[in-house]
């Protein structure tokens, strides 16, 4: 499976990033796969490694990468409860600092940049996000449904807020098929309603659903939320979205 280390361009400098491909000369879909907070490392380098074994080329940017290359932050082997205070005191300012209006700005570098890649074809791309990268996955969704057919979500982060610019505020501007799988500890059965009822109203096809027994992270073996049949649920609902959405591409 080929993977490499790349550079995007964007507006405020180069953003390093993960991608794997098929080891095939033709043209594949296009998948942008945003991190979740602890960043680009060897968990997310295999997952897409996985999705590229499935017939896509897949982009993992460093979301933080205004502040250094990937690792941003040193990370332990395994992030136990003992050292996750110790890591979100050194995550939570690259958290804050990346607003809305920079996820978007680099949105659009992303998927300049994936579209252009000569193994990736020139259909629709799929966004996928994990934690914060949920979030980042479904604003890149509602800013370019003219490219993105397909934006999957797990153990999301803040999809409804009072914020103006929400990201369950944007829905009317989705046109993606949406898959959202969430820990039984993410969302409140009212901030689940009230998004429910936002891709209800705009018509989006998609689903909601609470991987039970999960807790939030569970997708990522390397750390102490890791459920092994939530991960696999978490494939079983991921591939044949992104077969239906970007079959053709």
């Amino acid at each position: 499976m080929p993977t490499k280390t790349v550079q995007i361009p964007t507006a405020d400098g180069q953003a390093d990033a993960f991608a794997a491909f098929p080891d095939r000369g033709e043209r594949h879909p296009g998948v942008l796969l945003y991190m979740d907070a602890f960043g680009v490392r060897p968990v997310l380098e295999e997952m897409a490694r996985e999705l590229a074994g499935h017939g896509y080329y897949v982009l993992v940017p460093n979301v933080f990468y205004r502040h250094g290359p990937a690792p941003v932050v040193e990370l332990p082997e395994h992030i136990g409860a003992e050292v996750r205070p110790a890591v979100f005191a050194q995550l939570m300012p690259l958290m804050e600092a990346h607003t809305a209006e920079l996820a978007l700005r680099d949105a659009d570098a992303y998927l300049r940049f994936l579209t252009a890649q000569p193994e990736v074809g020139a259909g629709p791309v799929a966004t996928i996000g994990y934690c914060m990268g949920a979030v980042l996955a479904m604003r890149t969704a509602t800013a370019h449904p003219d490219q993105v057919a397909a934006v999957a979500g797990f153990h999301p982060g803040r999809l409804v807020t009072d914020a103006p610019d929400s990201p369950h505020r944007l829905i009317p501007g989705l046109t993606a098929q949406v898959h959202l799988g969430l820990a039984e500890n993410d969302l409140s059965s009212e901030a689940i309603r009230e998004l429910n009822q936002a891709l209800d109203t705009a018509g989006v096809d998609y689903t909601t659903e609470i991987y039970p027994g999960s807790v939030h992270g569970f997708t990522m073996s390397d750390t102490d939320a890791f459920n092994a049949s939530a991960l696999q649920h978490h494939w079983d609902r991921l591939l044949p979205l992104l077969d239906r959405t970007l079959a053709n591409s």
